[in-house]
C-alpha cells in the first residue's frame, strides 16, 4: 500500500455514446443507447439520459427499447471510438511512462512513476481538473472522470464516485473507513455470482466480510479468493500499475440473430474466424499451443472446449481444423441452438514448432470448408443505424434507419450543427458510406486482444 494517492484512474463518461452525441448534434442531450439493433443484440452503453429510464449495459436491446421508444439506439462505431481512446491515452502518457489501459474508455496512471511529488488534495485537485480539461480539448469534448487513491481500488472506487464529469480523492488512512459500509460489489472480484454466494452467508456489505471467519469464506470461495477478500476489505491492494499489457488470448467471436444448430452450419463461421484469429496472431509477433472453441447455446449456458497442440502454430488451416474437430466434438450439444460462437488461441511463444503437430490435416474435415482469402470481415452490407454516409449533393451524414429498399439519413456534423433528414433510394449512386482510417498505433498494433463481436450487436 503507498502512503501518498500516487494512483490516478480515469474513465471517460457514457464513453460510446458520448462520442455518437458529440459527432451527432442532434442527439445531444438526448437519450442514446449503443449496442445493435437486432433482436438479439444487448446494451452496451447507454447515455446518461437513457439511464434515467433505467437503460443499463447488459440489458437487452429490445427491453431498452421498450423502456425509452424515443432513445436513439445505433449499432456503434468503434473506429470513432478507438480514436478517441487513444487521444485520451496521448493524455495520460503525458503524466507518466506507467499507463495501464483497461478498456477503450478507462486507465490507471502511476504519477509517483512520472515525478509528480505534491500529493495534497489541492495540487491533486487541480491536475484531475487538468486532465479532464485536456481530455475535453482533445477528443472534441467528451468528459472523463477521474480518481486518486493509494491503491487501484481505491483510485477505481474514487473515479466511481465522482461521476460523472468529476474529480475525487480518498485519502491515504481513511480507506477502511470509506468502504465499511458499501456493498461487497465495490470489491474487486466480486460479480454478480461471487456477490450471491456471499449474500447466503449474510455478507451484503464490507463490515459484514471482515466479520466472517475465514474458514466460512474459503469453503464457499476457495482459498485464493477468500484470501484476497479479506484483505481488499480492509483496502489493502497491493496490485502494480503496468504499462506493459499481457496477451493472454486472441479470439473472435460472432452472435446469430436466429439459433445455429448444426456443424455443417458453423463450420463456414469457424474457419473465416480462423483466418482473422491467425492474422492477428501473425501481427502480435506470437505461435499459439492452445485452440478453444465458445459456444453460447440457446439458454445462455457457456461450453468452451479446448485442445492443445504438441508444437506452437500460426497457421489458419490448423487452428480452423481443430476448431472444427472441436465443433464435431459437441455435435449432439449444438442441437440445442447455438446463439455464439467463438474461436481463440492462447498458450502463447515466440518460437514456433511446426514440426510436432498432433492434427492430421490431410484427413481433417478443412478440405470440405473453403477458407476465405481476405482478413476482413467488416465489408459493407448495407446501412445500420449510426452508420457514416456521404452523398454527393447533400454531404456528410449519419443513418437514421433502412429498410424497404430506402435509407433515412440526417445530414450533420459535430462542426455543422443539426441538419435536414433525407430518405433516399438505398441503392442511390450518390450516397455511399464514410470510409474512416484508424490512425497507426503508437506501438504499431491496429487493436489490442480479446473477444471481438462479429455481427456488431454486441
Amino acid at each position: 500500500m503507498r502512503a501518498e494517492p500516487s494512483v490516478l484512474h480515469l474513465d471517460l463518461d457514457a464513453f460510446f455514446a458520448a462520442v455518437e452525441q458529440r459527432d451527432k448534434p442532434s442527439l445531444q442531450g438526448k437519450p442514446v443507447v449503443i449496442g445493435g439493433v437486432s433482436n438479439r443484440s444487448v446494451v452496451s452503453t447507454a447515455s446518461y439520459e437513457a439511464r434515467k429510464f433505467g437503460i443499463h449495459s447488459a440489458m437487452p436491446t429490445h427491453e431498452a427499447r421498450s423502456l425509452c421508444p424515443s432513445a436513439a439506439i445505433l449499432s456503434g462505431r468503434f473506429t470513432a471510438y478507438r480514436i478517441a481512446s487513444r487521444q485520451v491515452m496521448g493524455v495520460l502518457e503525458q503524466l507518466s511512462p506507467l499507463v495501464e489501459p483497461l478498456s477503450l474508455d478507462e486507465a490507471f496512471v502511476d504519477l509517483a512513476a512520472g515525478g509528480v511529488t505534491d500529493f495534497s488534495s489541492s495540487a491533486l485537485t487541480a491536475l484531475g481538473e487538468k486532465v479532464r480539461q485536456q481530455v475535453v480539448e482533445v477528443t472534441g469534448g467528451l468528459t472523463a472522470s477521474v480518481g486518486f487513491g493509494s491503491s487501484k481500488f481505491m483510485a477505481k472506487l474514487a473515479c466511481e464516485e465522482a461521476k460523472p464529469d468529476g474529480v475525487s480523492i480518498i485519502e491515504p488512512g481513511t480507506e477502511v473507513d470509506h468502504i465499511q459500509f458499501l456493498s461487497v460489489r465495490v470489491l474487486p472480484g466480486v460479480g454478480p455470482a461471487t456477490a450471491e454466494r456471499l449474500a447466503k452467508l449474510g455478507i451484503r456489505v464490507v463490515d459484514d466480510l471482515r466479520h466472517a471467519t475465514v474458514k466460512e469464506l474459503q469453503r464457499e470461495l476457495g482459498q485464493a479468493h477468500a484470501s484476497w477478500l479479506m484483505a481488499v476489505a480492509y483496502g489493502e491492494d497491493d496490485r502494480q500499475i503496468s504499462g506493459e499489457r499481457e496477451v493472454k488470448s486472441i479470439s473472435m467471436e460472432d452472435t446469430f440473430e436466429t439459433d445455429l444448430t448444426t456443424v455443417e452450419q458453423l463450420a463456414p463461421i469457424a474457419a473465416r474466424d480462423a483466418v482473422l484469429v491467425a492474422g492477428r496472431l501473425r501481427k502480435s509477433g506470437f505461435f499459439a499451443r492452445t485452440i478453444t472453441v465458445k459456444l453460447k447455446l440457446a439458454d445462455f449456458t457457456i461450453h468452451s472446449r479446448s485442445r492443445t497442440l504438441l508444437g506452437a502454430i500460426d497457421f489458419p488451416e490448423t487452428i480452423a481444423s481443430v476448431a472444427l474437430a472441436l465443433l464435431e466434438e459437441q455435435r449432439a450439444l449444438l442441437k440445442r441452438g447455438v446463439r455464439l460462437l467463438g474461436v481463440g488461441v492462447s498458450g502463447f511463444t515466440l518460437e514456433a514448432q511446426e514440426a510436432l503437430f498432433e492434427v492430421d490435416l490431410a484427413h481433417s474435415d478443412i478440405s470440405q470448408v473453403e477458407l476465405p482469402s481476405s482478413p476482413s470481415r467488416h465489408s459493407w452490407d448495407g446501412y445500420r443505424p449510426g452508420d457514416d454516409v456521404t452523398h454527393d449533393e447533400y454531404g456528410p451524414g449519419w443513418v437514421w434507419g433502412s429498410g424497404l429498399g430506402l435509407v433515412t439519413v440526417r445530414f450533420e456534423t459535430a462542426e455543422t450543427g443539426p441538419g435536414p433528414i433525407k430518405t433516399l433510394s438505398i441503392d442511390d449512386p450518390l450516397l455511399r458510406p464514410t470510409p474512416v482510417q484508424l490512425p497507426p498505433d503508437p506501438d504499431g498494433e491496429s487493436s489490442g486482444p480479446g473477444w471481438v463481436s462479429g455481427d456488431g450487436t454486441n
